[in-house]
């Protein structure tokens, strides 16, 4: 699937980022533990400019604990990246964050000035809620969907740190069909730009494969049904999605599955692994350096016929 959603406040942010990119000394990146890199929005790395970032797997009670490991080693292997998971229960660590900025950027430290800190990430992450326990107040609006922040803010913390608050902002077209799906499924995409029954089909088919026991657990389904549709099927008889005649309500089985599945009720959970993405990127390198021989092979016999 891929997924065009680029409001114009998400351009907007993006060229305001741009901007103010010099003044700043540390990135902070939410990010959903629940989905590590498909939440990862590809144009920070470019607009950040090599400053040092601080990556926070956010909503780390609902993500698989034994797969949030693997991507906090691989986070942490990278250059100038600190990696550490967090829950809004987790008050103490949410204290030690501008610490840990400082940490990044000793060089802002010694200078004795404020540590200049923006704080990025793509829709509901839980940015603006990390902002208010920052702060100790209500200063950010924070809501259940994705792209409640719509402007560009700068907050002084008490502890020697300005943080700038940006929109959540989606990269213009998002190519990769599996992260598309995941994006939607966890909701960093609005309900409105999604077909429910699609995204119910994709988790249904994840689920089956990846979490088996828990997909059986939660709808009580004796034996596993052997394709998508047949545990969308099967979950809607259980939970009364029917329509006169016994037809299957889609719809109402789809939005049931997805709320389930986004609140925790099926356990927790993540929806890729580091191998896989290990595996991406490598495929993706030989696809690179394939069309850039076929390029150059191609430019080679039009120079050879041009003689």
């Amino acid at each position: 699937m891929s997924i065009n959603w680029f409001p114009g406040h998400m351009h907007k942010a993006r060229k305001e980022i741009a901007k103010v990119m010099d003044e700043i000394d540390v990135i902070i990146e939410v990010i959903d533990a629940r989905l590590p890199r498909s939440s990862v929005n590809p144009l920070v790395d470019s607009l950040r400019k090599g400053k040092p970032a601080l990556k926070i797997l956010n909503k780390s009670d609902l993500a698989d604990p034994v797969r949030t490991q693997q991507w906090l080693d691989y986070f942490n292997s990278l250059p100038d990246t600190r990696a550490i998971t967090l829950n809004y229960e987790q008050k103490k660590l949410i204290k030690q964050i501008p610490e840990l900025c400082k940490q990044l950027a000793p060089v802002r430290v010694r200078t004795d000035r404020p540590v200049r800190a923006m704080i990025m990430g793509i829709p509901n992450v839980g940015k603006s809620t990390l902002i208010n326990s920052l702060v100790g107040r209500k200063i950010a609006k924070v809501g259940n969907e994705p792209a409640v922040t719509k402007t560009q803010q700068r907050i002084k913390l008490s502890n020697d740190m300005v943080l700038s608050d940006t929109p959540g902002f989606l990269w213009p077209k998002i190519e990769d069909r599996e992260s598309g799906y995941r994006l939607a499924a966890s909701g960093a995409i609005k309900d409105t730009a999604i077909e429910y029954e699609d995204i119910a089909m994709f988790a249904a088919e994840f689920l089956a494969s990846d979490y088996p026991e828990r997909l059986q657990e939660r709808f009580k389904l004796k034996t596993m049904p052997e394709t998508p549709e047949a545990v969308v099927d099967s979950i809607a008889r259980k939970r009364g999605c029917l329509r006169p005649g016994g037809v299957v309500d889609l719809h109402k089985a789809s939005e049931i599955i997805l709320n389930e599945l986004r609140s925790g009720k099926l356990g927790p959970i993540t929806y890729e692994t580091v191998a896989e993405w290990v595996e991406k990127d490598r495929l993706a390198v030989l696809a690179a350096e394939e069309e850039a021989r076929l390029a150059a092979q191609a430019e080679q016999e039009n120079e050879g016929k041009n003689r």
